[in-house]
């Protein structure tokens, strides 16, 4: 068997994969004890299949705990060593203001990672071309290490010296110096977390890699021994940021590369999904209990950034370029000083949950809504969760004041306000990036993307919804998808002019060589990073094959060509200059293949029908209720319909048709011109 969880913040998903099949199910998530709900959904699911833990060959894993100690200032205490003169680096930052006219902006630097008292210069000096300057003052390092230990009580140290990406043997005697001082103390280098120039980003990075290292190792620890006590003899891999997963000994190596490793795992599965239906370019749409991510697909491949950020700061590892919001099933919505509606970020989560399920929750959310709307069926939600709805028209009472009194309008916009925040979130990864979103499909994932995913297309124009056969685990089934990856890379600061084929092809084989054990069906990707002479941003340029004395030639052609297809201008008459170098070793697991066909559809019929309001404009309408399992390819419906399943329910609105394609995904159409 092979089993993959992904924990959110309302659920936990967990998908088994083996030869009966493919079985899936929901969970609570746990947020004081995210262990615990591993446990239970192993036990749910081997319940529900049928098999024992000790059948269970692969186990993959995605998390946010590494997320969530960043977001909630719950990680660990960090101590910072830099070079003498540049220990206030991750204070200063690049002296940008995000809010230029706020004279009470926060600080856009991350300096709750290692405040001013728990940062240290060290003397010593390694040169740009990677000499030694000046000595490492190791006595300064002993002292240092002692006091951040002794007085200010650090559980980590990182450590980011000048030019170390060049030369990284002053940080490696002092990761030395720091065994003898302090056995056990978590250390991070930046020569090894973000070999590469650009001082304050790597100094970031490293600093964030030490803020989660020891948290994520003790989960992991954790996480391990829970496993061998139920039986679960596979070793655990990790989602990576950027939509692979690495053996958990490898993401402990360097931590920050796990720190989105959530997100990753739905973009990758919506990615699947939207090839086997037809649809290589795709939006994912990935809406749970607490949050939803948003990323691009194109050509089937999740579009990947190195720039990305966390809360805000920079985070220079590479990652799915996951754009998320605080707009999940258990958003919570409130009136504001001003009189408007606003929806989120504020979550009810999974305890005490939203109002409906009668844990004590009393505000009001987006699930609240829905119910009082007749979206969801209050008999059994989230597989067979129990709502009530008098619960929910009560926690919907205080908003409804300011639309006249009137509870539907006020449920409605609650969805029409979070709809439209998602489709504000969709606009910032396409429109703003020059994409036109109408050309591409919306693949709606989660627990609560097929109830509002047609909603949402319809305000931005687009055309298809894809609605998986399981979209509210698809992002556990992701990661059954993945590959197992480990990157590598050097900072190569070399004019294209100045470096021989040789020179290249030696740095990039010695990259791959250093990653991890190749098995038979092994594949090596190597790229570099390139730029213009003097210019501060770089482009990755993949690099197909390593063979031939034109490789440089053939590398610098293609970087033209990508750079005048990304900006829409270039001269090939400039000098180029390689920044980086990378290779990126890998190899692609077994994964679940596409369902079988199902037989065609027959003579089906609604197992109910329920009220339900869609607004003034679209009126009161009796809806016929499908139930998931009834419908077969070829089959098609008129909207308003609505379809339920154990993990989600899918709503076709007024206007809309929906198909049912052979690999089971249900596929909506949009009328043109449509608008929210």
């Amino acid at each position: 068997m092979h089993i993959a969880i992904d924990i959110g913040g309302t659920f936990t998903d967990v998908v088994a994969w083996g030869p009966g099949g493919l079985w899936a199910v929901k969970v609570p998530s746990s947020r004081a004890d995210p262990v615990r709900a591993v446990r239970a959904g192993i036990a749910a699911i081997a319940s529900h299949a049928g098999f024992e833990p000790e059948s269970i060959r692969r186990f993959v894993h995605g998390t946010t705990v590494a997320t969530n100690a960043v977001l909630t200032r719950r990680g660990a205490r960090v101590g910072l060593l830099a070079t003498a003169g540049f220990e206030d680096v991750l204070e200063i930052g690049r002296q940008k203001r995000s809010r230029m006219y706020d004279l009470f902006q926060p600080p856009d630097t991350p300096v709750f990672l290692a405040p001013k008292r728990r940062r240290i210069g060290i003397a010593g000096r390694i040169g740009a071309d990677g000499s030694e300057r000046e000595p490492l003052d190791e006595t300064a390092v002993r002292r240092a290490i002692h006091r951040l230990v002794e007085e200010e009580e650090i559980e980590a140290l990182a450590v980011a010296y000048l030019f170390s990406f060049r030369n990284p043997a002053h940080e490696r005697r002092t990761r030395e110096i720091a065994g003898d001082v302090a056995p056990g103390l978590a250390v991070s280098l930046s020569s090894e977390i973000d070999p590469a120039f650009r001082e304050y980003e790597r100094t970031c990075v490293t600093a964030f890699d030490a803020y989660v290292r020891p948290v994520l190792a003790h989960y992991i620890q954790r996480l391990a021994g829970s496993l061998k006590e139920a039986g679960v003899g596979a070793a655990v891999e990790v989602m990576q940021s950027r939509g692979a997963v690495a053996a958990a000994d490898r993401i402990l190596a360097r931590p920050v590369a796990a720190l989105l490793s959530g997100p990753a795992a739905g973009a990758l599965g919506g990615a699947v999904m939207g090839v086997r239906t037809g649809f290589p370019d795709t939006v994912t749409l990935d809406m749970g209990g607490t949050s939803t991510d948003i990323a691009v697909v194109r050509a089937g491949r999740v579009v990947v950034t190195r720039e990305g950020r966390i809360d805000g700061y920079p985070l220079r590892v590479q990652m799915a370029d996951v754009h998320t919001i605080g707009a999940g099933g258990g958003s919570i919505a409130r009136i504001d000083e001003g009189g408007a509606l606003k929806v989120g970020p504020e979550s009810a989560e999974a305890d005490p949950g939203p109002a409906c399920y009668g844990q004590g929750g009393k505000a009001a959310t987006v699930t609240d809504a829905c119910l009082v709307l007749g979206l969801i069926d209050p008999a059994s939600f989230a597989g067979g969760l129990a709502l009530d709805p008098a619960l929910a028209r009560q926690s919907l009472q205080p908003l409804a004041r300011a639309f006249a009194g009137d509870l539907r309008r006020a449920a409605r916009g609650i969805l029409t306000v979070a709809a439209e925040a998602i489709a504000d979130a969709i606009r910032a990864v396409t429109i703003q990036r020059g994409i036109d979103p109408r050309g591409f499909a919306l693949v709606a994932l989660g627990g609560a993307g097929p109830l509002l995913g047609a909603r949402v297309a319809a305000v931005l124009g687009m055309a298809t919804v894809v609605v998986p056969a399981r979209p509210g685990v698809l992002a556990a089934e992701g990661l059954l998808h993945a590959p197992v990856e480990t990157e590598r890379q050097a900072s190569f600061a070399r004019s294209a002019a100045a470096t021989s084929a040789n020179d290249l092809r030696a740095v990039l084989v010695t990259l791959a060589e250093t990653g991890l054990p190749q098995p038979p069906n092994a594949s090596v990707c190597y790229a570099a990073d390139m730029r213009y002479t003097g210019q501060s941003y770089e482009l990755e340029i993949p690099i197909a094959a390593l063979e031939g004395d034109d490789l440089v030639a053939r590398t610098v052609a293609l970087f033209h060509r990508l750079y005048r297809e990304t900006y829409g201008h270039g001269n090939q008459g400039e000098p180029v200059e390689l920044v980086n170098l990378r290779a990126v070793v890998g190899y692609q697991p077994p994964a679940p293949p596409p369902d079988p066909p199902a037989a065609p559809g027959g003579q089906a019929r609604p197992r109910a029908h329920r009220q339900v309001w869609f607004g003034d404009d679209a009126g009161e309408f009796q809806v016929p209720i499908w139930s998931r399992a009834a419908l077969g390819p070829g089959m098609a419906l008129a909207g308003p319909a609505i379809v339920e399943q154990p993990d989600t329910t899918t709503v076709v609105y007024p206007g809309q048709t929906l198909r049912v394609h052979e690999t089971g995904a249900l596929i909506i159409s949009l009328p043109k011109g449509a608008s929210g």
